[in-house]
C-alpha cells in the first residue's frame, strides 16, 4: 500500500497523464500557498471579466412591455417599440424611456446598468463624480461608470497579455531551439541580430506608428510582439546548447532520427521547464506594457476600456482621487497575483525542491555515520 502511494502511477489531471515527477511538481506548486491561491483568485477574476456584458451593460436582460417580453441584451429595438418617438435604437438609460417602460411594464437590468462607454445622464454634479449608490466607484471625467470600465479594462488587459505571451513564447522558443541545436553560423548570426534588434527604441517605434496609423488591439499586439519574443530565446537556447551534446541525443543522431524529431520530441520538453517558469512574469510584463502605452496616449483607441487611461485621468483630475487610486489598486492586485503565481511555478520546477528528499545532504549523512555505533548496520 505504501509503495502504491509513493508511486501513484498513471494519474490524470485536467486530461493530462501525470508521472511521479509531475506529482512532485504539483505538490511543490501547492506548497507555495500564496502562489496557489493567487492562481485561483486570478482565474476567478478573469472568468468573471469574461462575462462583463452580463455584469455591466446598459441593455437590460428582459423588458416586459404591455405583457410582451423583449430581450435587449441579445437584440436591438427601436425606441418606438416602447412608446417613444424616435426610430433609432433605444437608450435604456434615458429617463424618458425608463418612465415609458415603467408605466407599461418593467425591466430586469444587470448589476451595473452601465457599459464601459455609457455616458450617465443623471449625475448630481459635473463629472467626475465620487462613488455613490448608482456608481459604486464613481464616474470619470466623461461621465462613464468607473466600475464598468474596470471590468472591461481588466478583461482586455489580460486577453492582450495572454495572446502576446503565447505568440511570443511560440516564436522565441522556436528561434532559441534552432539556434541552440544547430549552433555554428546560425547561432552566431541569430545572436548578432538579437543584439541589434533588442537595442531598437521600442517606445519611439510605437510613437511613430501611432502618428501614421490609429493604434488598435492587433496593431499594438504586432508591434509589441516584435520585441517580446526576445526574452524567451536566451532561456531556450541555453537549454539546447546544454542538451545537444548529451549521449541520448548523439545516439538518436547516429540512429538516423530526424533533427526536427529530436528537437521537438526529445530536447524541447526539457527546455520547456525553464520556459514555463518565465511565462507568468512575461504575462505581467505584457499587461504592464499595454497599461503604460495607454497611460501615455499611444495605446488603444480613445474611448476603449483601459486601465492605463484611467490612470491618466487620475493624473489629470487630482480633485478626483478615486480615479487614480482605483486604477492603481486594480493594476497592483493583478500584477501581484501574477508575480505570486510565477514564484509558485518557479518553485514547482526547482530541481533543489524536486529532489530534496531523495537523499540526505552530505553533511547530515556524515554526522549520521559518525554517531552510529560500529557494526550497527551490519545486521540490516
Amino acid at each position: 500500500m505504501a509503495a502504491r502511494q509513493a508511486a501513484p502511477g498513471k494519474t490524470r489531471f485536467l486530461g493530462f497523464e501525470l508521472t511521479p515527477l509531475d506529482h512532485r511538481r504539483l505538490a511543490n506548486f501547492k506548497a507555495n500557498r500564496r502562489g496557489f491561491w493567487a492562481l485561483w483568485i486570478f482565474l476567478l477574476l478573469f472568468v468573471v471579466s469574461l462575462f462583463a456584458e452580463v455584469i455591466a451593460n446598459d441593455r437590460p436582460f428582459l423588458v416586459m412591455y404591455d405583457g410582451q417580453p423583449y430581450f435587449p441584451i441579445f437584440r436591438s429595438y427601436p425606441e418606438t417599440t416602447f412608446g417613444g418617438q424616435l426610430p433609432t435604437e433605444t437608450d435604456y438609460t434615458d429617463p424618458t424611456v425608463r418612465r415609458l417602460i415603467d408605466s407599461h411594464g418593467w425591466m430586469l437590468e444587470p448589476p451595473i446598468p452601465y457599459s464601459y462607454r455609457t455616458v450617465a445622464w443623471n449625475l448630481p454634479a459635473p463629472a467626475p463624480t465620487p462613488p455613490s449608490g448608482d456608481h459604486w466607484l464613481g464616474t470619470d471625467d466623461q461621465a462613464r461608470d468607473v466600475a464598468a470600465r474596470l471590468i472591461y479594462g481588466f478583461r482586455i488587459s489580460v486577453l492582450f497579455g495572454v495572446v502576446l505571451t503565447a505568440l511570443s513564447a511560440m516564436i522565441g522558443v522556436s528561434a532559441g531551439a534552432l539556434q541552440g541545436y544547430y549552433g555554428g553560423w546560425l547561432d552566431l548570426i541569430g545572436q548578432r541580430f538579437i543584439e541589434i534588434w533588442s537595442s531598437m527604441p521600442q517606445l519611439y517605434i510605437l510613437i511613430i506608428i501611432a502618428s501614421v496609423v490609429e493604434p488598435t488591439f492587433w496593431w499594438l499586439l504586432i508591434v509589441l510582439l516584435l520585441f517580446t519574443w526576445l526574452g524567451f530565446v536566451g532561456v531556450v537556447r541555453a537549454e539546447f546548447l546544454r542538451a545537444r551534446n548529451l549521449d541520448f541525443i548523439r545516439a538518436s543522431r547516429a540512429l538516423g532520427v530526424a533533427n526536427l524529431t529530436i528537437i521537438f520530441r526529445h530536447v524541447l520538453p526539457n527546455a520547456m521547464v525553464a520556459t514555463l517558469t518565465f511565462v507568468p512574469f512575461t504575462l505581467a510584463g505584457s499587461v504592464t506594457a499595454l497599461t503604460a502605452l495607454d497611460f501615455l496616449g499611444v495605446g488603444l483607441p480613445p474611448g476603449s476600456a483601459s486601465l492605463g487611461e484611467l490612470l491618466a485621468q487620475g493624473k489629470a483630475n487630482l480633485q478626483a482621487p478615486w480615479l487614480g487610486l482605483t486604477g492603481f489598486f486594480v493594476i497592483a492586485i493583478m500584477l501581484s497575483l501574477l508575480i505570486f503565481v510565477g514564484e509558485a511555478v518557479r518553485d514547482a520546477f526547482d530541481p533543489r525542491k524536486l529532489f530534496a528528499d531523495t537523499a540526505p545532504p552530505p553533511e547530515h549523512a556524515a554526522e549520521e555515520l559518525q554517531a552510529r555505533p560500529a557494526g550497527a548496520g551490519a545486521g540490516r
